[in-house]
């Protein structure tokens, strides 16, 4: 691990200035489109006594898109909020965690989907003894992945996507057989970069 701080408000004075200094540019599945739909999610890092966690939800297979695929909660943002204020109310509406729980650290790069929509990451530190309330017909499951599992870069196997436009690559991770990939897994490489000290000579893809 890092050498990460122990205390919440020290975690936060920390990621915040990783996040201030990484600068990275946004990412993407596809070329980023002017008409994408703007969205937010929570990348939510629960600060356990043990060992701090990252907190992913299994989607409905209900939905039309995207069923069964593991995500950060999230959607669209509506007219007038910011995407610190989508994302802690997409969080409590899908997983039930309340706003009094979550302390916002800051935004990660951007990032466009192959269903076109421009994500903001907002980073949340949990402070743990939250209730988790799932919403069932969206969300299937709930679960954490040690941090420190998610900053080494041998457990982020890179993927191939031919799309019309162009050809990109992506991520997957495999966490005790949970397969979490595209614009996640995406997401998570960004976290990775902005977190690691050791990843400031990699490439974006």
């Amino acid at each position: 691990m890092l050498g990460t701080p122990h205390t919440i408000e020290t975690a936060k004075h920390w990621i915040n200035q990783k996040l201030l200094a990484a600068q990275l540019p946004a990412s993407a599945d596809i070329a980023a489109h002017e008409d994408a739909t703007p969205a937010a999610v929570l990348v939510p890092i629960v600060w356990r006594e043990s060992a701090p966690t990252v907190l992913l939800t299994i989607r409905s297979a209900r939905l039309s898109q995207h069923a069964g695929q593991i995500s950060f909660p999230g959607g669209r943002i509506e007219f007038e909020e910011t995407p610190e204020e989508a994302a802690l109310r997409e969080t409590y509406e899908e997983v039930g965690i309340r706003a009094d729980f979550i302390v916002p650290v800051g935004r990660l790069a951007q990032y466009t989907t192959v269903s076109r929509y421009r994500v903001t990451p907002v980073v949340g530190l949990l402070k743990p003894g939250f209730d988790l309330v799932l919403q069932a017909d969206e969300v299937a499951e709930v679960f954490e992945v040690p941090l420190a599992f998610l900053l080494e870069r041998s457990n982020f196997v890179e993927k191939v996507l031919n799309f019309p436009e162009r050809r990109a690559v992506t991520y997957a991770v495999n966490w005790q057989g949970k397969i979490i990939w595209g614009a996640t897994a995406g997401m998570l490489m960004t976290l990775y970069r902005t977190l690691n000290p050791d990843a400031t000579s990699e490439q974006t893809p």
